[in-house]
């Protein structure tokens, strides 16, 4: 009888187990669910972005409490400068999605329509962070005490030390995030659309996006490519009246960012009218000088400024976090919580090959751990994924949609979008120990 009782126990405690996981999972779901209404009662929308991360909840959390606090909570920065430093870095990579989203939240709470016309526009204090942008979005092992002091020593423009962080911080959150809007598809997968009679958008068409019209603005409402493309049209008639469609449009947008560029006493309530469904659209070349300067492959040489960048010398957490914590009140802990929450995303890769993720995308930036064994990457990382995660991380803009590696198609898209959320956020860290590097060079000398 003892023996068979013991031969029960292992069903029922299986049983068990699943039943907790069933809770987990129910749990993360309404966990989603609830960062959903949050963000409807908020903003009146649920962005792109989000959507594609609501698959892990546990991090969309973390990503959207941090996002937050950098664009809306207290700062030194003021509400308009955070969504124009916003539009400059994500203009870097010609992200129209985060552009356009940021042209219409800078309208929002109150900018200049007039800044929108082109980074010529704009005060000249904003002008000052071209350099460091373009520099930490491409190229950032070239980030020197020198940028700092250029910004910190600016005469009546100056900046102060507290503004430049959270400033910095913005640039590199941006950066990252072209990372993943790229990476997922996301910058192509929205088109403007005319509302319908009854309120509601008409039938989408891929084809617009797909065929490189980019001149238009981007909808948060319109569909993802992998359900529009089930949807066929079934004449030719139809594909030309939604062409006729959008090509109205793009014309109606045009003359309403006309409008709204010219008029100097805008305010945000005139927004309120229809763009609940599309976001405002600013050309990203607008907001660019110096288009030639672009990612390289870094190269290890012998000028200081080109030396591998040692994690044992400067790290985050010994180093980076403390600074950054003191500079920009609660961001360390913000910033943190990002990074160790897609380190402990639920999933079916390693911790191994997540780690190899991570390692070779600092090793791609100039990054080096003198503790990792960097043929573990090798080992791990197939060329394809390697190739993927390069083209993610450092050209965003080149790569569009990027295809995902044949190896991994067969996976799960939560699984791709961890990847995604893995490139961004290990993009995003080494950014900010360039940048905090050169920030503790130049109050130490």
């Amino acid at each position: 009888m003892i023996i068979c009782a013991n031969k029960m126990e292992y069903p029922l405690r299986s049983q068990c187990q699943r039943v907790q996981k069933q809770v987990m999972v129910n749990a993360e779901k309404e966990r989603a669910s609830l960062l959903f209404v949050k963000a409807v009662v908020s903003r009146g929308s649920v962005d792109a972005v989000s959507q594609q991360m609501a698959s892990h909840p546990q991090y969309l959390e973390s990503f959207l409490r941090c996002q937050h606090y950098i664009l809306h909570m207290d700062g030194p920065l003021p509400l308009q400068y955070r969504h124009y430093i916003a539009i400059m870095a994500a203009a870097r990579h010609h992200c129209s999605y985060l552009v356009s989203l940021h042209s219409a939240h800078f309208l929002r709470v109150g900018g200049d329509p007039l800044w929108l016309q082109g980074l010529e526009a704009a005060p000249s204090r904003l002008r000052l962070l071209d350099h460091i942008n373009k520099v930490l979005a491409h190229q950032p092992w070239l980030i020197t005490c020198a940028h700092i002091q250029t910004l910190l020593k600016a005469g009546e423009q100056c900046w102060s030390l507290a503004e430049l962080v959270q400033a910095v911080v913005l640039l590199a959150h941006c950066h990252s995030l072209c990372s993943f809007v790229f990476g997922s598809g996301t910058d192509a997968d929205f088109v403007p659309l005319p509302k319908s009679p009854n309120g509601t958008p008409p039938t989408y068409c891929p084809s617009d996006a797909a065929n490189g019209n980019t001149n238009v603005p981007v909808s948060l409402a319109a569909p993802p490519k992998h359900v529009t493309r089930r949807r066929s049209l079934d004449s030719s008639c139809e594909m030309l009246s939604l062409k006729e469609r959008i090509q109205k449009s793009q014309e109606e947008r045009e003359k309403r960012e006309e409008r709204l560029l010219l008029s100097h006493t805008l305010q945000p309530t005139d927004l309120e009218e229809d763009d609940d469904e599309t976001v405002y659209f600013a050309d990203p070349s607008r907001f660019i000088t110096d288009p030639d300067f672009c990612s390289q492959e870094f190269a290890r040489r012998e000028e200081d400024h080109f030396q591998v960048f040692r994690v044992q010398d400067y790290s985050w957490e010994d180093h980076g976090f403390s600074l950054i914590n003191r500079l920009y009140s609660d961001i360390g802990h913000l910033l943190d919580d990002r990074f160790r929450s897609v380190a402990a995303l639920p999933s079916s890769h390693s911790a191994d090959l997540k780690r190899a993720i991570w390692n070779y995308i600092h090793c791609v930036l100039g990054i080096r751990y003198d503790d990792y064994d960097y043929g573990e990457v090798n080992q791990l990382l197939e060329r394809d994924l390697k190739l993927y995660i390069k083209a993610v991380a450092c050209f965003p803009d080149a790569t569009k949609t990027p295809t995902c590696p044949l190896p991994w198609a067969p996976l799960k898209p939560s699984e791709l979008i961890h990847v995604n959320l893995l490139i961004m956020e290990a993009r995003l860290q080494a950014e900010l120990l360039y940048a905090l590097r050169a920030i503790t060079q130049y109050m130490i000398a």
